[in-house]
């Protein structure tokens, strides 16, 4: 049994001889228990009428299924981004030359790009309407821990991108390198981190 196992234990028999949650957590705190464990142990049950056990409250899960479903969206919403931005950046190039420019850029990398989006774009909204569709069916499933732990990834990433593309914006501002074709591209940078944040802001408020 371990340590969680017993602490757990503790708490659902206290529960169960009518004892009170603060005063429970009260000796685990004398017992050198953290407030953090002592907070789970006794969220994970819900004290119920007397003479009967305390009731079990639903926990986070882990399932192999979930996780590739959850794990494809994740690679094809970075695809979709990568590729969005790659496609982006070919169009502002062409659009706003640059005195810079020397030689035309194939056209191969925006036909690439253009090609992997047809296909990703179609299978994860599919995918992310299949996943909704579930959850709606059976709320629990947004309990999952593997799709939350992916939606934190993917705003730490998204964050990342936004406070990258604020400083390259702040550098060449200073270094007065800021050209439309600049702008365009940082605009760019910060509307597809933004969508992604707010694409998985409600997974993260209700962690």
């Amino acid at each position: 049994m371990t340590p969680t196992d017993r602490l757990e234990g503790f708490v659902r028999a206290g529960l169960a001889a009518g004892r009170a949650p603060g005063e429970l957590g009260r000796d685990l705190a004398r017992a050198g228990w953290s407030d953090r464990e002592i907070a789970a142990a006794l969220g994970a049950w819900t004290p119920a009428a007397p003479g009967l056990p305390p009731v079990p409250r639903p926990r986070p899960y882990v399932s192999a299924g979930e996780a590739v479903i959850y794990g494809l969206m994740f690679l094809l919403l970075a695809t979709i981004c990568w590729h969005v931005t790659t496609l982006g950046f070919d169009v502002l190039d062409r659009l706003l030359p640059d005195y810079g420019d020397v030689y035309d850029p194939p056209r191969s990398g925006l036909r690439w790009s253009v090609a992997v989006l047809v296909i990703s774009v179609p299978l994860f909204f599919w995918l992310n309407a299949r996943v909704a569709r579930t959850t709606r069916g059976d709320p629990g499933r947004r309990r999952s821990l593997v799709r939350k732990w992916l939606a934190a990834v993917t705003m730490l990433l998204a964050a990342v991108a936004l406070l990258s593309d604020a400083v390259a914006v702040i550098y060449a501002f200073l270094n007065g390198d800021l050209t439309a074709r600049f702008l365009g591209k940082a605009a760019l940078v910060a509307l597809i981190g933004g969508l992604a944040l707010a694409y998985y802001k409600e997974e993260i408020d209700a962690a």
